[in-house]
């Protein structure tokens, strides 16, 4: 029935474009992240890189990788992620339009020289992706994204549950670290909460 929404193939091959340019942009910037030579530090892992459409509406940021994302060199392996997508599920939230990252890219503790450095990747791909949204998990993270100093970006608070506008084009939900939240039920009760805003927020969205 295309013949009754003309313009519908020149919408699907205009977002196609931006697909592939994006799948281009985030290949390349995997491609220096794992040659990366800003911080001299002893690793046995790569770099984590980030997961998920990209293109994703929602980008999920948490501050560090676990040993399970250094092994594995993908952001949210394991039980952050699976716990990740129990909850979207729940939620009505298509896992397909999320892509998640972390703020240091290749230790659980991080030297100076990576928390000073390891923001760069993270700006660039928030810039990439260009999402609609932010969760920014804990508080860590939270202050790496508000020193990113990016354009007219304004500063989030640890607000849980909160839709805060940081950009002209890009919301920011404040929830906890789901890394510390996992084994503890007062903990994992708190995330919860504020994970579940998301559900609203996506519902909300024009269909369009």
């Amino acid at each position: 029935m295309s013949h009754l929404n003309p313009h519908r193939s020149d919408q699907d091959q205009i977002f196609q474009k931006y697909l592939d340019r994006a799948i281009s942009e985030i290949n390349e910037l995997a491609d220096r992240m794992s040659t990366c030579g800003m911080c001299e530090h002893d690793s046995d892992f790569a770099p984590v890189l980030g997961t998920g459409h990209p293109l994703a509406d929602v980008c999920m940021i948490k501050y560090s990788p676990r040993p399970s994302e250094l092994e594995e060199g993908v952001a949210f392996f394991g039980r952050a992620g699976e716990a990740v997508l129990a909850s979207v599920r729940r939620l009505n939230v298509d896992p397909l339009d999320l892509y998640g990252t972390n703020c240091i890219k290749c230790s659980t503790a991080p030297t100076a020289c990576q928390q000073d450095q390891c923001p760069t990747w993270l700006r660039e791909e928030i810039g990439i992706v260009e999402p609609k949204l932010l969760m920014i998990m804990g508080e860590d993270a939270l202050g790496v994204v508000n020193g990113l100093g990016v354009t007219e970006a304004a500063e989030l608070v640890p607000a849980s549950g909160e839709v805060q506008r940081w950009t002209h084009t890009c919301e920011a939900i404040y929830c906890p670290d789901i890394d510390q939240s996992l084994d503890r039920p007062a903990a994992k009760q708190d995330f919860w909460l504020a994970f579940r805003t998301i559900g609203d927020w996506y519902a909300d969205r024009p269909p369009w």
